[in-house]
């Protein structure tokens, strides 16, 4: 049993009460929606005759279902209209902040929250989204929840949870240039499993972590959740505390200086007791690409299609599986690997830096003939931040279409989507079957960086042989400065 870790300790602070059958009550600090999994839970509440019991503790904006080509309402899926329009109905009855189209705040819901200083160190985030996760960057204890869990949420703004143990997942050493924090998450989940996490919360740790920008923190702990950890963390320090200061719903003054003397003690403390700890090495880590249907069939961009044998005995079908599904024999080169669509965005790689990276690489360069190739911000504000950077033009010039902020083709649910058994490239976080729209399209996971490297060559390239100074093309896709907040932007 774990002791002393942030984990333990933001789990103490929240504890309501002890359930009969060993579960806990937990308060929830940081309660998000968005059009998708709210509709039921509004409905299901007022069945019920129950009111929202803490209005100013949720959040909402839209991201899943808007279309990034043309927002103009009404939308042409009457469908997603009707979903928008009830959120808002649901945000205006209940007193709900709603970050809407337009606003200057909207976007995907784990680029926002951060982006506007809502995700702190300390707090229980909640939301009716898997890569809920993402949060945990800041030192809060974030997990997704399901419809049912979301009306608990707005009713009584706590839940009933089973404490989870705590795996430390230390990484030492620097990453190599033009590897990115993508490829160390999908290291990790190719080394531990998809299923390796049940039932623990991660704890990133070790010089490497220490050293990554918040921005990359978040794609790490974004894809904790596809590792099969209903939460990931990183412990707050100066790093966190530079990039909350100054937004929007930050501490100000007096309180600013009371809350980080606060989240100082919230770090796991140096005797914390763990229920296990893994090490890497991430200056061995290579930029790394999916070749199957889970995100832990994952693969240095230099190496091979593992075959059976190179796998232990319960892996061993779904591989069979994937090689029947994505077309690929046991032994073969991922490098190389024709593609037909590049996305790059969603809330795992939508965000300023992920841009940057991917626009180190398109720079002065062409999107491949017949490769469709597209950018999408992950919010207006990053959008903005791009457009004064010049990125927008820097992609389009290079053949990229220039998209409007959502969740677009991470998960299809929008126009934005695979056809028949196209294959994409994708900074996304998932690869399941049919997750970008097709029934049979077939997704590759990678960092943006590589994204952008398979659009302008066609196939499946290793990042780091396109760039002629790597070291300075780490530099600048790894920029530290926190994406600045334009009052312009703001209502």
């Amino acid at each position: 049993m774990s002791a002393g870790t942030l984990y333990d300790k933001v789990w103490d602070r929240h504890r309501v009460a002890e359930l009969p059958g060993g579960s806990t009550q937990l308060f929830i600090g940081l309660h998000l929606i968005h059009e998708v999994t709210s509709p039921q839970a509004f409905a299901a509440l007022k069945e019920l005759g129950l009111g929202v019991r803490h209005p100013e503790r949720t959040v909402a904006t839209v991201d899943h279902i808007v279309p990034t080509t043309s927002q103009a309402r009404p939308f042409a899926d009457s469908l997603a209209e009707e979903m928008l329009s009830t959120l808002e109905r649901n945000c205006t009855e209940h007193g709900i902040t709603l970050h809407g189209l337009g606003s200057g705040r909207q976007g995907i819901v784990h680029v926002i929250a951060p982006e506007l200083g809502l995700s702190q160190p300390g707090m229980t985030v909640a939301c009716g989204d898997s890569h809920t996760s993402t949060h945990g960057a800041f030192g809060a204890i974030a997990f997704g929840i399901g419809t049912s869990q979301v009306r608990d949420v707005l009713a009584s703004q706590s839940l009933a949870m089973s404490k989870l143990k705590v795996r430390r997942i230390v990484v030492e050493g620097s990453l190599q240039p033009g590897v990115f924090a993508k490829d160390l998450i999908l290291h990790v989940i190719r080394s531990l499993g998809v299923k390796g996490g049940v039932g623990y919360a991660y704890e990133f740790a070790g010089s490497c972590i220490e050293a990554l920008s918040m921005e990359e923190r978040m794609t790490l702990c974004n894809m904790a959740i596809e590792g099969g950890a209903r939460c990931g963390y990183v412990n707050p320090d100066a790093t966190t505390f530079a990039y909350i200061k100054g937004r929007p719903f930050a501490p100000e003054g007096v309180a600013w200086e009371r809350a980080v003397s606060w989240w100082r003690t919230l770090a796991s403390e140096p005797d914390a007791v763990y229920d296990d700890e893994v090490r890497f090495d991430a200056t061995t880590i290579a930029p790394t690409v999916t070749w199957g249907i889970t995100p832990g069939q994952g693969i240095g961009v230099d190496e091979t299609v593992p075959t059976l044998e190179q796998m232990p005995a319960e892996e061993r079908p779904i591989a069979e599986e994937a090689y029947r599904y994505m077309d690929l024999a046991p032994g073969a080169p991922i490098r190389g690997l024709p593609v037909d669509v590049c996305f790059i965005g969603s809330c795992t790689n939508g965000r300023l830096s992920d841009l940057r990276s991917a626009a180190a690489v398109a720079r002065g360069r062409q999107v491949a003939p017949g490769i469709k190739a597209f950018v999408v911000p992950g919010s207006e504000q990053v959008a903005a931040q791009a457009r004064s950077e010049g990125l927008d033009r820097l992609f389009q010039e290079a053949g990229f279409e220039w998209r409007e902020p959502g969740c677009s083709m991470c998960l299809a649910m929008n126009p934005d989507r695979l056809e028949g058994r196209q294959i994409s490239a994708s900074s996304s976080n998932r690869n399941f079957k049919g997750r970008q729209g097709s029934a049979s399209g077939r997704t590759l996971l990678m960092s943006p960086a590589m994204v952008a490297a398979a659009a302008v060559t066609g196939r499946v390239s290793d990042v780091r042989e396109l760039l002629e100074n790597p070291s300075a093309f780490a530099a600048v896709s790894a920029d530290p400065r926190p994406l600045a907040v334009s009052p312009s932007l703001l209502p």
